[in-house]
């Protein structure tokens, strides 16, 4: 089967990041996957592409050229003779789904926000019908997939977009003497609630809050709120806050930490959440998208309500106020997203998913 893997852009630290180990998992099942990227935008995704060995074509263009869009990607896939198209994010899918439409050819399309533009929604639930089968990237968007677009089970599934292998560096624990490292990923953007955090903060340091070791909060990632961030955390005089721009090695960010911050107001699974369990961090989150489901409020971190600052300020106090119980807090968590992310059933999934994919009549007949 031939796969056209059909994505926005090359962002580094969306979608595309997944991109490697869903198209490796098609191709152990003997599937050629090539991928289509309607945009290069920062194209930090690309290097881990072609490292896993996908042959990535990328389109020159622009963010709202949809018709030059189209053709080039009708153009590409005329060349390409794919047997299904799968794609991934609104704008990808509209054209995939159009491409399809013209070339006969079936359509597999992700959903991975919990959070989709009006527009976009409306778009989406009109044209959900040409699209053969939906794949909800955690268990909660797969449920609001099914409401908001109206998809029926039956075309219906979930491939949590997250394997915890067990690979991934640990972070050590916190000892006496150390500074305590409080850290968060992800783009700088309002939905990832980066001012929320800094609002906290700044109301934890108001209070008079000593913690009995110094701390120091560093948010890697890159972003248009970037100088609005900055302004807001000189505005509050926050000399233990930085940011510190994209880390391309997050692996080794995270394990540089002895805690994790995502106080995000929207998300799907969200992946730097459960990367930092991983690593063996404790975790304070927004209860949004899949988080307070892996996260265990008090037993491997804090779960708190989106887009407030003071129940957001009184988890951090209460996980600064005992950096010795950090270590613990961080085991606990690693153990529960291997438990529930663990590789095989990532692998166990996409085999699932492969054996339902839809394909094209020539396939058929070929076969």
């Amino acid at each position: 089967m031939r796969i056209a893997y059909v994505i926005n852009s090359l962002e580094g630290g969306g979608a595309a990041a997944p991109v490697p180990a869903v198209t490796r998992v098609l191709r152990d099942q003997g599937a050629e996957v090539e991928v289509f990227a309607l945009l290069r935008r920062d194209g930090r995704a690309l290097a881990a592409m072609e490292a896993d060995g996908l042959t990535v074509h990328i389109r020159e263009g622009a963010e709202k050229d949809h018709l030059a869009a189209f053709a080039w990607l009708d153009r590409s896939l005329a060349m390409f003779k794919p047997d299904l198209i799968w794609t991934s994010l609104t704008r990808a899918t509209l054209l995939g789904q159009l491409v399809g439409l013209r070339r006969r050819l079936p359509v597999v399309s992700w959903q991975h926000a919990a959070f989709l533009k009006p527009a976009n929604k409306v778009l989406l639930r009109a044209t959900q019908g040409l699209s053969q089968l939906w794949i909800g990237d955690s268990d909660n968007v797969t449920r609001l997939t099914a409401e908001r677009l109206g998809v029926p089970p039956e075309r219906l599934t979930t491939w949590p977009l997250f394997a915890a292998g067990g690979e991934a560096p640990v972070a050590k624990p916190w000892t006496p003497g150390q500074t305590v490292e409080l850290g968060s990923l992800g783009r700088l953007h309002p939905v990832k609630g980066y001012d929320v955090l800094i609002e906290a903060l700044a109301r934890l340091k108001a209070s008079g809050f000593v913690p009995p070791a110094p701390f120091r909060v560093r948010i890697a990632g890159d972003g248009a709120q970037r100088e609005a961030l900055l302004a807001q955390i000189a505005s509050a005089g926050l000399d233990t806050v930085e940011l510190i721009g994209f880390q391309a090695r997050p692996r080794a960010f995270l394990a540089d930490l002895h805690a994790y911050a995502q106080p995000s107001r929207s998300e799907g699974l969200c992946i730097a959440a459960h990367e930092a369990m991983e690593a063996g961090l404790p975790v304070v989150v927004s209860a949004v998208g899949e988080m307070p489901f892996t996260v265990l409020d008090r037993r491997t971190g804090y779960v708190v309500a989106p887009n407030d600052a003071e129940a957001l300020a009184g988890a951090l106090r209460a996980l600064l106020a005992a950096p010795e119980e950090l270590a613990r807090l961080g085991q606990a968590s690693r153990a529960r997203v291997l438990q529930r992310f663990g590789a095989d059933a990532f692998a166990r999934a996409g085999t699932e998913i492969y054996a339902r994919l839809p394909v094209s009549r020539a396939h058929r007949q070929a076969d």
